[in-house]
């Protein structure tokens, strides 16, 4: 089974009116535009613009990758293998590496995340892989569930911009090269290189060494980045400390813009090991919490209307991922229509996002620990 993203008309418009270049209410800056528009004649990766399910195996010794999670881990020499769509076979040699911050934890995940360097020289010829270096594996940690719930989380985002991570579902069959582990087949997703990302949407990455402050990001995309987490229930995440957030520039000369990645700590995920820092005041990850300043009130107005006119094929992000349970179909929905209810009504929309970041401005509450 596959998610299969048949979205609705008013996607393919919305779509369409970002590719030519149309002026729209609910689009970024003149800058992010272009750069839009740019991106629809910029060279795509294959292996993000097919929406099936990646079915592939992965063998490496994984007694020993799996011990090899400390601060000075290295690199495991494996291969990868798939069928192509004529019905060849692909074997990749390549190398794995445990990676993560909380979830290379051996006591949060059973199965850690990994990092696939693929071996340029050694790449057969027509493999989907051919313009790939490095690949973040996003694994299924404690649970399948959790991982679509992620997946689903990057595929929302990139239904409000292309200046986002891409993602692709896969099954991977895990097979231990020293036979000591059963073989076990289990849902991830691949996640875009950076350098990728931001060449695909015409932009250089900004270094990290480079300090910036959320106020001195490009405003509406930094409003509808900031929206966004409060939409999926995400505090986990910082501009200024580079916490779960890369810059991107189109302009060296312009406000950079932030996009967001690694999710597992948000309310639409729900991840049992994910809890708020205490420093925030509230007592679970579910609980919705705006963390960003305030803006002025033509830009919170583009936002909800921005939200507003992607409802649907957000919406269609979950309803058309069929390997996702009923219940946590349910769930997402019934967080989401949450939202909904929030931005759309101007009092809550007014206490609970704009009188926040108001407050935020004035006396921002730091998260011991962002690095």
């Amino acid at each position: 089974m596959a998610c299969r993203f048949a979205y609705p008309l008013v996607y393919f418009m919305l779509l369409w009116q970002q590719a030519s270049g149309q002026t729209l209410a609910l689009t970024a800056s003149d800058g992010e535009q272009a750069a839009l528009v740019e991106n629809t004649t910029s060279k795509e990766n294959p292996l993000f613009t097919d929406e099936t399910v990646l079915q592939f195996r992965l063998v490496v010794d994984y007694q020993e990758l799996l011990k090899d999670r400390g601060d000075e881990r290295g690199y495991h020499q494996g291969t990868l293998s798939y069928t192509g769509s004529a019905g060849e076979t692909f074997t990749l040699p390549l190398k794995v590496m445990v990676r993560g911050n909380r979830r290379r934890d051996p006591s949060v995940c059973r199965f850690p995340p990994l990092m696939l360097n693929f071996i340029r020289k050694a790449m057969p010829e027509g493999t989907i892989f051919a313009g790939s270096n490095k690949i973040k594996l996003v694994t299924h940690c404690i649970g399948e569930d959790y991982v679509l719930r992620e997946y689903l989380v990057y595929k929302a985002y990139n239904v409000l911009t292309d200046q986002s991570y891409r993602v692709r579902l896969c099954q991977v069959e895990y097979v231990d090269a020293a036979g000591e582990r059963k073989t076990e087949q289990r849902y991830a997703f691949m996640i875009e290189d950076d350098k990728d990302m931001a060449s695909r949407n015409k932009a250089k990455l900004l270094s990290k060494k480079v300090f910036v402050r959320m106020d001195r990001a490009d405003q509406k995309a930094m409003a509808r980045l900031a929206l966004f987490q409060y939409m999926i229930g995400n505090t986990d995440w910082s501009v200024p400390f580079r916490h779960n957030i890369d810059l991107i520039y189109t302009d060296p000369l312009a406000p950079p813009i932030p996009v967001p990645f690694d999710f597992d700590y948000c309310g639409m995920v729900a991840a049992p090991y994910a809890s708020p820092p205490p420093e925030l005041g509230i007592s679970s990850v579910k609980q919705r919490l705006y963390r960003a300043y305030a803006f002025p009130e033509n830009i919170h107005r583009e936002m909800v209307n921005t939200f507003n006119s992607y409802r649907t094929p957000i919406y269609a992000v979950y309803r058309q991922c069929e390997p996702m349970s009923r219940s946590d179909l349910k769930r997402s929905l019934k967080y989401l229509d949450s939202f909904y209810k929030t931005i759309n009504n101007p009092k809550k929309f007014e206490s609970k996002i704009v009188k926040v970041g108001e407050r935020n401005q004035k006396s921002y509450v730091s998260v011991k620990g962002l690095q």
